[in-house]
């Protein structure tokens, strides 16, 4: 099993962001059902955040992991404060701010402590070294176990890491979000870091998904924009021609991608029968000659359209 720190974690975790309207209308009774199901399977790394839902989403986390504790590695964040509706947002790593939602963390999840606690974003007001050092006083007040970043420059991550050893970097990571490639995943191997893809399915479009719903929060990402998605969709085209080859989902193939990297992505969805089709990815093995072809067809940097918009991109540093 791979390690994120000292903690051992099933080969996909289930990032439950999606189960608070991010994508659409959700059903909490569905939703739950859905993180219990995932724990049934043996994913044993449930990923939420403070922010996700203004704190429904941990609400619905507490409710769903309620007498499974013990199964699971909790993980959840704090530093971003939503602004409005939109999804525009602001960075917040004050000392005081981090107690405050940590607390507030713990009440909405039911539990005592959260066992990877993550600095969601970057404030650049605040020291990274006073942010690390106020999260170790968190754990010897038992509070959180192991320490996570959130889309954090190299540099970060080796000040965060002198201070303390961080247990996990979280960041993008998909066929088309490639860019950590280049020196952030290198230096979280040198420095014994474990790395947790979110969006490993390009926020569903590495997934085949269709927006049909008005209020799905992709419709103000620019690669969900018409004239992105209609060029994009042409390297789609050669992701479904390999899955063909391989007698798997388009969706199955890109987790393969993103567990051969050496990561643990953390794959949403509200349906069990998507949750059990990403889970047998794990039992698909990409040869090095399919790998060379799928890096071939998503070249780092050849997405079209940012991946998140203005105010959004310019919190992550």
């Amino acid at each position: 099993m791979p390690t994120l720190g000292t903690l051992e974690v099933s080969r996909q975790g289930f990032g439950c962001m999606g189960l608070s309207h991010t994508y659409g209308r959700a059903e909490d009774a569905e939703s739950i059902r859905t993180i219990r199901h995932a724990i049934d399977l043996g994913i044993t790394l449930i990923d939420t955040a403070n922010v996700y839902g203004r704190g429904h989403n941990e609400e619905l986390v507490g409710q769903a992991i309620a007498g499974r504790r013990h199964e699971i590695v909790l993980a959840s964040k704090f530093g971003i404060v939503p602004q409005d509706t939109q999804g525009d947002r602001r960075v917040n790593n004050e000392i005081a701010y981090l107690r405050d939602e940590l607390d507030g963390s713990l009440k909405r999840l039911k539990v005592d402590h959260i066992d990877l606690y993550y600095v969601h974003r970057i404030d650049p007001t605040v020291a990274i070294e006073d942010t690390i050092g106020e999260l170790v006083r968190q754990k010897e007040a038992g509070k959180i176990g192991a320490i996570g970043l959130s889309e954090a420059s190299a540099e970060t991550i080796r000040r965060a890491h002198a201070v303390h050893p961080i247990a996990a970097l979280q960041s993008e990571l998909s066929l088309w979000t490639r860019e950590i490639e280049a020196e952030i995943l290198p230096t979280v191997r040198a420095l014994g870091i474990g790395f947790v893809a979110y969006s490993p399915l390009g926020r569903g479009f590495l997934a085949g998904s269709v927006i049909d719903d008005p209020d799905d929060r992709r419709h103000h990402h620019p690669r969900f924009h018409a004239e992105a998605l209609a060029a994009n969709e042409q390297r789609r085209a050669s992701l479904a021609r390999i899955a063909d080859r391989l007698g798997a989902s388009i969706a199955q193939v890109s987790l393969a991608w993103v567990l051969a990297k050496g990561t643990v992505p953390i794959p949403g969805t509200r349906h069990i029968a998507h949750l059990d089709a990403n889970w047998a990815a794990n039992d698909l093995v990409l040869d090095p000659q399919t790998i060379e072809e799928l890096d071939a067809a998503f070249p780092v940097g050849s997405t079209v359209g940012e991946r998140y918009p203005a105010q959004s991109a310019a919190t992550v540093r």
